[in-house]
């Protein structure tokens, strides 16, 4: 479902990511993890066609995010680290936007608009402006929004951000739901913790490259520790000792 060949991103001198190369599964949900400066959100942005490799190709459901970035983005669900909306609109006239943009006919969109409004209990407030919402709320409207039109693929940036534990524990449920009926999930996350407890595999980044892909218990494995959390096991990996090589 999403494919990262050999994938190289620069800015000028400085190389953000180095020869990715990674492989994601139907029906898997897949974190990155990695510190600041390590190129998750380089990757993220060349993953949802903000950005486009210097060297190497990424495809979604077998689509080029270059060569064929439409067929690509129709797959694709998206929240970035940051809710982007339309202050004049309201949270249902910005559904309606999105089903517009994917062409959905108006029993389809009506029907969609209905179920994710029910489904991140945004009915309280759906018909008011976007300027008037708080951060929390603008992310409900935005996982919204990144559903409605049912994609193979979900990219999340930090995908916690502002949510309240109600709606952390809604948007945990959906995602286990959602994998479980084949949709595949990337996640860009620091939060350990919900990394662990819903990650199939995790993939740590430590300055353009990846050091690590596998699961939690592969990576005890790996370094030799038993019985121990992913955020002990992560900070073990990026300290300064664990990067010697």
């Amino acid at each position: 479902m999403i494919e990262f060949d050999h994938v190289s991103r620069s800015f000028g001198p400085k190389m953000a990511v180095s020869d990715l190369t990674l492989a994601i599964a139907r029906g898997e949900l897949f974190a990155l993890l990695g510190p600041n400066g390590a190129g998750k959100t380089t990757t993220i942005r060349m993953l949802v066609g903000l950005l486009q490799p210097s060297r190497g190709a990424v495809r979604v459901c077998g689509h080029d995010l270059v060569k064929d970035a439409r067929g690509a983005h129709l797959h694709l669900g998206y929240v970035p680290d940051e809710p982007c909306l339309y202050d004049k609109l309201t949270g249902r006239e910005f559904l309606w936007f999105i089903a517009d943009m994917f062409g959905m006919s108006r029993r389809q969109a009506t029907s969609r608009i209905d179920r994710e409004i029910e489904h991140f209990e945004l009915g309280e407030f759906a018909d008011d402006l976007a300027e008037s919402y708080s951060l929390g709320m603008k992310q409900r409207l935005v996982f919204a929004a990144s559903f409605l039109h049912d994609p193979s693929v979900l990219v999340l940036d930090e995908p916690m951000v502002g949510l309240d534990p109600r709606s952390v524990r809604i948007v945990k449920d959906l995602l286990a739901a959602r994998t479980r009926e084949g949709m595949t999930v990337f996640m860009s996350t620091h939060t350990l913790a919900m990394a662990e407890e819903m990650a199939d595999r995790v993939g740590i980044m430590v300055r353009g490259q990846l050091r690590f892909l596998g699961t939690v218990a592969e990576l005890r494995e790996q370094m030799s520790l038993e019985a121990t959390t992913l955020e002990h096991l992560y900070l073990e990996l990026t300290s300064p000792r664990g990067l010697q090589p």
